[in-house]
C-alpha cells in the first residue's frame, strides 16, 4: 500500500508538465470530492485501485447497515484504518507496547489513560458498484446543489474569519481580468458578478481558499503554485456541492521543480483545506441564524 502511494506521487512529480499528469491530478481531485473526510493516503489508495469509486464501506457494513452484499469475485479496495486504544501520555503507545519498550511513565494507570490512535492497519472496503441488494437511501442534495446557497455559505464563513465579502457589479469592477480577489491587508474578498450563480460561487470558494491557505509576502514565483492550490481546493468543494466544475484546468507545470515530498505536502494541503471548508460551509448558515 505504501508502494502504491509512493509510485503515484513519483509519477505525478516526474510528469507535472505533461497533459496525462494533469488528467491524473484532476481524477484524484474528483475522488477527493467524493471522499473528502478520508485522509490523503486513503484517497490516493482509492484512486489508484478504483478511480470511479463513489461510496465505499466494509463487507459487513454493506450487509448489516444497507442490506447489500458484495458480489462474488469482486476485489477489495485496501485502505488504512486507525487502531484506537488506551494511549500512554508519555510514549504515545498502547499499554502492551508501552511495557515492551520500558517506558518509565507511571503517574497514572493504563485504566485512566485517554484513548487515541496508536497505529494503522490495512482493511478491505468495497465500492457500491461491487455490491447488490436494497437501493441506497437517496441523499438530500437540495441545499448542496444550490449555488446561490453556497455563495451565502461562503459569505458566512468569510464573516466568521473576520473578512468582508462583496459581490461587485461588473461595471464597478476594479481588478482587471481577475474574477475574484482576496486582499489580505484589507481582510476582504471581492467577487466580480458573473453571468451565472455557479461561477460566482466557485470563484468565491477559490478566494476563500486563498484566505485559508496563503499568507502574504511569499515570493512572486510562488504565485502560480498558490493559484493551483486554491483552484484545486475550489474544484473539490464545488464538485462536493454538485456544481459542474469541468471548466477548471490544472496546469501542473507550476510544480515542475518540486520533488515528490513537496508535491505530497501540497496535495495534503489541498485535501485538508477542502475537508475543512466543506465542513465549515455545511455548518455555516446554521451557526449564523
Amino acid at each position: 500500500m505504501h508502494e502504491t502511494i509512493d509510485a503515484w506521487l513519483d509519477e505525478l512529480a516526474s510528469g507535472v508538465d505533461d497533459a496525462q499528469a494533469s488528467e491524473q491530478f484532476q481524477a484524484w481531485l474528483d475522488v477527493q470530492s467524493r471522499f473528502h473526510d478520508y485522509s490523503l493516503n486513503n484517497t490516493l489508495l482509492i484512486y489508484a485501485q478504483m478511480p470511479d469509486a463513489t461510496r465505499v464501506a466494509g463487507y459487513n457494513t454493506w450487509r448489516e447497515e444497507f442490506d447489500r452484499h458484495v458480489q462474488e469475485g469482486e476485489s477489495a479496495i485496501w485502505i488504512w484504518a486507525p487502531i484506537t486504544t488506551a494511549k500512554c501520555p508519555e510514549c504515545g503507545n498502547s499499554p502492551s507496547y508501552h511495557d515492551s519498550i520500558d517506558c518509565e511513565y507511571d503517574d497514572t494507570s493504563p485504566e485512566e489513560w485517554s484513548s487515541g490512535v496508536v497505529a494503522f492497519k490495512p482493511v478491505p472496503v468495497f465500492d457500491v458498484s461491487q455490491t447488490e441488494g436494497e437501493p441506497l437511501p437517496e441523499l438530500d442534495t437540495t441545499t448542496h446543489g444550490d449555488p446561490g446557497d453556497l455563495l451565502e455559505r461562503v459569505r458566512a464563513v468569510a464573516v466568521e474569519r473576520g473578512l468582508s465579502f462583496d459581490v461587485v457589479p461588473s461595471e464597478e469592477w476594479m481588478h482587471g481580468e481577475a474574477a475574484g480577489v482576496y486582499q489580505h491587508d484589507l481582510e476582504a474578498i471581492e467577487v466580480e458578478e458573473q453571468s451565472n450563480d455557479a461561477d460566482e460561487a466557485r470563484v468565491a470558494v477559490h478566494e476563500l481558499a486563498h484566505a485559508v491557505l496563503h499568507e502574504p509576502g511569499l515570493e512572486e514565483d510562488e504565485r502560480p503554485r498558490r493559484e493551483l492550490e486554491a483552484e484545486a481546493t475550489a474544484y473539490v468543494v464545488a464538485r462536493h456541492h454538485g456544481l459542474d466544475a469541468e471548466n477548471s484546468r490544472f496546469y501542473l507545470a507550476a510544480w515542475a521543480d518540486q520533488d515528490d515530498e513537496d508535491v505530497r505536502e501540497r496535495l495534503d494541503r489541498i485535501q485538508s483545506t477542502a475537508t475543512s471548508l466543506i465542513e465549515r460551509l455545511d455548518d455555516a448558515l446554521e451557526s449564523h441564524r
